[in-house]
């Protein structure tokens, strides 16, 4: 089983991940950031991954709360993974929410990359700062050695082009760490390391 228990301890958050990345979608999270536990419970339920995620904020600023959840969710995706035999490595999925559609894939390459192309209106939707939402994804690339686009192709509201972003986004990662059966003992790769 490809499972993960992390956790990260800093002057400004205590965070622990518990992650199984062939669950079926089930999670309990608790940030302390409710719009933020309503995307990380759209990525469990899409990606297919159980997820358990606490966070304990000493300094009650949220930029800390996002940043290192982002950390430690990629770092625990990574170890889960273990040398990545048999994954297919690529995913990619347009999704749409209402009016709004997103464009996002990802290369489980080893190789730390992370674009998103979104433009968001309003600076905050319910209790999420929109800022700091290029961060996650940045800060989740560096911490898994994986490469993320992400381009929002149309869309308005906030919340929906959030949301479509981070159930795109599962969709996508779901994908790239699926088991290519024809391929069980092999590295996707012709450097023959990921």
């Amino acid at each position: 089983m490809r499972q993960c228990y992390k956790e990260r301890k800093t002057n400004e958050t205590e965070v622990s991940i518990k992650i199984n990345l062939d669950g079926n979608g089930q999670y309990k999270i608790n940030t302390g950031i409710k719009f933020f536990d309503h995307m990380l419970e759209q990525f469990s339920l899409h990606s297919g991954f159980d997820l358990e995620i606490n966070v304990v904020s000493h300094d009650k600023d949220n930029h800390h709360v996002v940043e290192d959840v982002a950390i430690t969710l990629g770092s625990a995706i990574k170890d889960a993974l273990g040398d990545k035999k048999g994954i297919k490595r690529y995913g990619e999925k347009i999704l749409p929410m209402d009016e709004a559609l997103v464009l996002s894939s990802v290369d489980i390459s080893g190789r730390v990359y992370s674009k998103t192309d979104a433009e968001l209106k309003d600076e905050k939707t319910s209790d999420f700062e929109t800022v700091i939402l290029p961060h996650f994804f940045s800060s989740f690339a560096q911490a898994a050695l994986m490469t993320i686009h992400i381009k929002v192709l149309d869309g308005y509201d906030t919340h929906h082009i959030i949301e479509a972003i981070f159930k795109s986004f599962a969709r996508a990662l779901k994908t790239a760490v699926e088991i290519d059966i024809n391929n069980l003992e092999k590295i996707p790769s012709t450097k023959g390391i990921l």
